[in-house]
């Protein structure tokens, strides 16, 4: 550990320089815009900078798409509270107590628990990352293809036993991404597949043009089909109930200290932002003193999921880094970015692109603090912002995201894909079919079966190669117990016994 803290103190030189804080800051700028947009998000506005990166130092890039990260998920809490919208998925779980109590005239003590407690969240998660990542990187040295399977199926497993959905659909999901991942040229025999005489298809479909089409404009249809009307609380900041609130953040630390484990642990394994806030919530409303309060504007209500989430976001990017599986739909985005950099997700990334990862974990600390002070001074702007008109911001967002899905190969085609998928993603949302695990499956997907088809390839076609030793054995048998998990708990809800007062519970 005392190598990593060392390791940290370069990154800060490599950080802290005019030009990255400069980054920062409009990083975070423009995330806040993204998160308090609907029908963005962070994903989304993510994957429409990525491709104004590809000229950039990796480190800058890297430095400038993790500010955006935060401040998307800052700017998705503001909505969340002032209007009742909800800016990421993540936030939705903030609304339950967040706009009650800004419509008790409270928002500034209810932006000011969310701010606060999702700066110690996200500094939880990075410190987690500072701590582990070396001895993760470590690790993984004893990897080859097997246990690589082993992981990646671990993966897919955890979203489909913690993800949050009903595991079936989660299945179809991935499914669904399996089968875009494998759309163009095979890595291994350099066979064409499913490309349907497509000449289009030959290179592949871009999972940046699906996450544009997925995220943004799938959100976008589902937002003009809700009618979206953008009336909130005020956006005013009282500099002195703010000071008050910050006096009373103590109290609750039991609540942050356990959404900073939930949102960790949820970070590191494939539940992501999402799961774990709402997981948070629940333990929160579950075992608090006033959880009679909960939904009708308690501060714990928004102290929880606010906690887990960026405390998630941030703990996501460990296993992207040192395994190359990404922990969030973000994660999974900036994982490609990487790839199109040059740079190999993985135990050797710390090695060979020293500067780089460490440059990247000590801006976190430095982009969560710039966060947190940018997203108090901008609320009012951005409150402001969206009193205008959806009929005017609709057609904005859909400019940017087919700009975006254009500049990805400078190719027509996209643009038709873009608007397939827009559709896709707005029928999934729909039917309540998470779109994470299809991201996950495109990006990681093509790895996993490469790692198969090696492993078989080495085995001879046998399967015991997946318990040839204790490492490859126990990932396996895990990702075979989480993919069982659900099963089990659908056999034993039957034997449970019916709780008459469990509807009072519901949010």
């Amino acid at each position: 550990m005392l190598s990593n803290i060392d390791s940290l103190m370069h990154g800060f030189g490599v950080a802290l320089s005019g030009y990255h804080i400069m980054l920062m800051m409009g990083g975070v700028l423009l995330g806040i815009l993204v998160g308090v947009l609907p029908g963005l998000g962070a994903p989304n506005g993510v994957t429409l900078l990525l491709p104004l990166t590809f000229g950039m130092d990796p480190v800058s890039a890297i430095i400038l798409l993790t500010s955006l990260y935060w401040g998307a998920l800052f700017g998705g809490s503001t909505t969340s509270i002032l209007f009742n919208i909800p800016g990421e998925p993540s936030s939705v779980a903030t609304t339950f107590d967040g706009y009650p109590m800004a419509r008790q005239g409270r928002a500034t003590e209810a932006l000011t628990c969310a701010f606060l407690s999702a700066g110690f969240g996200a500094l939880v998660g990075v410190i987690v990352i500072t701590l582990l990542s070396t001895a993760v990187a470590n690790f993984a040295l004893r990897f080859g293809p097997p246990e690589y399977f082993a992981v990646y199926l671990l993966a897919f497993a955890s979203f489909i036993a913690f993800g949050g959905g009903t595991p079936l659909k989660t299945i179809i999901s991935l499914c669904l991404g399996f089968g875009l991942g494998m759309v163009g040229i095979d890595t291994v025999s350099g066979n064409m597949r499913l490309t349907f005489d497509f000449d289009q298809l030959v290179r592949g479909i871009s999972f940046l043009v699906v996450v544009i089409g997925l995220f943004g404009l799938g959100e976008l249809l589902l937002t003009i089909e809700e009618g979206p009307e953008f009336k909130g609380a005020s956006g005013r900041i009282d500099p002195r109930e703010m000071f008050r609130t910050m006096g009373r953040m103590p109290r609750y630390w039991l609540a942050m200290l356990r959404g900073s484990a939930v949102g960790v642990w949820m970070g590191i394994t494939p539940g992501g932002p999402t799961a774990a806030s709402f997981m948070s919530y629940g333990i929160a409303r579950r075992v608090s003193r006033n959880r009679a309060n909960f939904g009708k504007g308690e501060p714990e209500g928004v102290i929880a999921p606010e906690t887990a989430d960026h405390s998630a976001g941030t703990a996501a990017m460990l296993p992207m880094l040192s395994l190359g599986i990404p922990g969030s739909a973000t994660a999974a985005v900036m994982l490609g970015g990487l790839m199109i950099w040059g740079l190999n997700p993985g135990p050797m990334l710390f090695i060979e692109q020293h500067d780089f990862v460490w440059g990247m974990i000590a801006s976190m600390y430095l982009g969560n603090v710039v966060g947190v002070v940018l997203v108090l001074a901008t609320v009012p702007l951005f409150a402001a912002m969206l009193s205008i008109s959806f009929s005017i911001i609709g057609p904005i967002i859909v400019t940017v995201c087919m700009v975006g899905a254009y500049t990805v190969a400078s190719s027509p085609f996209d643009l038709w894909i873009a608007l397939v998928f827009g559709a896709v993603g707005y029928a999934m949302k729909k039917l309540d079919y998470p779109l994470a695990p299809l991201i996950l499956a495109m990006v990681i997907g093509d790895k996993a079966e490469d790692a198969f088809r090696q492993s078989m390839l080495s085995s001879n076609g046998s399967l015991s190669i997946f318990w040839s030793n204790w490492l490859v054995g126990a990932i396996t048998t895990l990702a075979i117990l989480f993919l069982l998990w659900p099963l089990t708990m659908l056999l034993r809800r039957p034997a449970q016994t019916t709780d008459p007062d469990a509807a009072t519970h519901a949010p």
